[in-house]
């Protein structure tokens, strides 16, 4: 096999371990407000699944994860330390609640702990803007692999979806066949937010979920819950 076919092919492999709900950076412990809504009645169904997760798409991921994920991306090809930071920093800073502020440090944190154990390169100065958020480590695992940002942002989506799925198949609950319908629903959608997300500027950088944050700020004083707050 050609180096620079066996590259790409590694790259892909790299891509799918990134994303893989196996992933030890505690993903799968968090619903981000999904459980509060389900309580409260505004989840009931697979549509409604399917609507809340539409809205979390493009008023929120589409318009903030990726776009600072593409930037940090760039900043970290450029050795960029304060615009990798800055970026970051501002992801943070959007997130409305205490509970969403506190996943992305604790999933940031775990996703350093992981790339420590990796073949990867990791400069000390960068840690710390490294493990802000699981945004910014993918960021730079991303580019520390090789991997093109189109295809990483396709890649966090994937991983997104099929995380938030497994959580509305557990909670509403539903069957495991409704949550792939699901899936295959939503999907079609994924490549529209990437090139949206390319397209969105500096100044649209942020998010503007209202029913998450609400749902999200309730979930942290939740009586009962199968979801880390």
């Amino acid at each position: 096999m050609p180096w620079s076919l066996f590259a790409v092919v590694l790259n892909d492999f790299r891509l799918y371990q990134l994303v893989s709900p196996n992933l030890p950076v505690g993903a799968f412990t968090y619903s981000q407000g999904l459980e509060w809504a389900v309580e409260s009645g505004w989840i009931t169904d697979a549509d409604s699944l399917r609507e809340w997760l539409q809205s979390v798409l493009w008023h929120g991921i589409a318009q903030l994860e990726l776009p600072v994920l593409i930037r940090a991306m760039a900043a970290t090809r450029r050795d960029d330390l304060d615009a990798f930071s800055d970026w970051t920093g501002e992801l943070t800073a959007a997130r409305e609640t205490r509970e969403l502020r506190a996943e992305e440090s604790q999933r940031g944190a775990a996703f350093v702990r992981l790339l420590k154990a990796l073949p990867i390169e990791l400069e000390e100065s960068w840690l710390h803007a490294i493990a802000s958020s699981q945004v910014a480590a993918m960021a730079y695992a991303g580019h520390q692999w090789s991997i093109a940002p189109e295809a990483l942002s396709r890649g966090y989506l994937w991983a997104w979806l099929e995380g938030a799925v497994v959580a509305g198949v557990k909670l509403v609950p539903l069957g495991q066949t409704q949550g792939q319908q699901l899936m295959a629903q939503l999907s079609g959608e994924l490549d529209r937010a990437v090139t949206h997300a390319f397209s969105v500027t500096d100044e649209q950088v942020g998010s503007s979920n209202l029913a998450l944050a609400i749902a999200s700020s309730l979930h942290e004083t939740q009586y009962t819950r199968l979801y880390r707050s």
